[in-house]
């Protein structure tokens, strides 16, 4: 699961229902923000991806980044702790993009004091010039879709860099001065073999990246893996899927990365600060297509048509098309959901009475462990069943 605010957890014309953001806002305007811009462009679409993105097509760049400037300065109403560029390929954007994007930014968060500013980008996207690009606007960390290092899974996904170019993207982030990089992984790929995972694992930790990771490959609608995963022409198999997570898990631990969320590992002091900030409930922002936003008790989402977008921000200032109140169950359960698949587990008390039974179970199967200030935390073979076990305890 890739936590990020264009598509955090599922939910279901605001007829201005800015002024709900606007209430949801003023009851917030002390907490520290997460910021997350969804950059939907790829040169290709990838066959397992269900994040908006589209190809540029006749879109006008320059009108999408004039847009989600314009939306930030109507919505960034507090201050900023972290900023997250996803998409789609943030990197694909042109530096004269870039360095307008950026430059927008700065007219509203003070980059200094921010704890983190994460691009992902794709290796063939990029050269040591943009990398050195990436550091002068303020880039602290680079998240690399690499997804595997074996050339037939490479082509089996879709993706347009070679295995070569991934290895290359690594050391021109380096050589550019980029204090942290982020190898994305992923496993269970139709065609996959437990020794090209386990090849693929050795030569990312060769590299020395600062975070790897490592996603189990899921079938989501509207992709095209999940279309042949219904014409029965590839299969999902449970007993794989935990082989694979468990020999990453061994091996990466092993050579020093803590294993702190389900699919993230970092080196100590590597963990992703905004990421981590999704896990335990902070308030965040989504800018762009298809982005959601929690502030407070109130979640939005954005329309997901980057033209509609476009138009609809140079008149309205916003392109809100969704919006919920949380009440206090619908939060209990998200932080069950979440907090599950973190290091630091989930404080007993958000469980209920029957589900604490069911978490001592846990406890004696060897599946989690309970601390002595009441936390539960899965463990052992419970760290790849949490969707079932978060499941059984909601």
């Amino acid at each position: 699961m890739r936590i990020r605010p264009c598509s955090p957890i599922a939910f279901g014309d605001l007829p201005s229902r800015l002024r709900v953001f606007a209430a949801a806002g003023s009851r917030v305007t002390q907490r520290l923000l997460l910021l997350y811009l969804h950059i939907p462009f790829c040169h290709r679409v990838c066959p397992y991806c269900s994040f908006y993105k589209h190809t540029p097509g006749g879109t006008p760049i320059g009108a999408f980044i004039e847009a989600l400037a314009t939306e930030a300065r109507a919505r960034i109403r507090q201050p900023v702790r972290t900023v997250y560029l996803g998409g789609g390929t943030p990197s694909m954007l042109s530096p004269r993009h870039l360095e307008r994007l950026f430059s927008a930014l700065r007219e509203m968060i003070d980059f200094s004091k921010l704890d983190e500013v994460t691009l992902e980008a794709n290796p063939a996207t990029f050269d040591a010039e943009k990398a050195r690009l990436f550091r002068d606007l303020g880039v602290t960390r680079v998240s690399l879709g690499i997804q595997s290092f074996t050339p037939h899974v490479l082509e089996s996904l879709g993706r347009e860099h070679s295995a070569e170019q991934a290895t290359e993207s690594v050391a021109i982030l380096r050589e550019a001065g980029m204090p942290q990089v982020n190898i994305d992984l992923m496993f269970s790929i139709p065609g996959q073999s437990e020794s090209d995972w386990e090849r693929t694992l050795r030569h990312a930790v060769s590299l020395e990246p600062d975070h790897i990771s490592a996603y189990n490959l899921t079938y989501e609608e509207d992709t095209a893996f999940f279309e042949s995963l219904r014409r029965g022409e590839i299969r999902e198999n449970e007993d794989t899927d935990a082989r694979f997570f468990h020999l990453a898990d061994a091996y990466l631990t092993s050579v020093g990365f803590d294993h702190y969320e389900t699919s993230n590992y970092a080196k100590p002091g590597r963990h992703s600060s905004h990421n981590q900030g999704y896990w335990r409930g902070e308030d965040y922002l989504g800018l762009g297509p298809s982005a959601v936003s929690t502030l407070g008790d109130t979640r939005t989402k954005n329309l997901a048509d980057t033209a509609g977008y476009i138009t609809r921000v140079q008149s309205l200032g916003h392109a809100l098309d969704d919006s919920e109140t949380l009440d206090a169950e619908a939060r209990r359960i998200e932080r069950i959901a979440l907090g599950l698949r973190t290091a630091a587990g989930i404080p007993l008390p958000l469980l209920g009475a029957e589900a604490r039974q069911r978490a001592a179970s846990l406890a004696a199967e060897g599946l989690a462990r309970i601390t002595d200030d009441g936390q539960l935390i899965l463990a052992g073979q419970g760290r790849a069943l949490v969707d079932p076990i978060a499941a059984d305890l909601i």
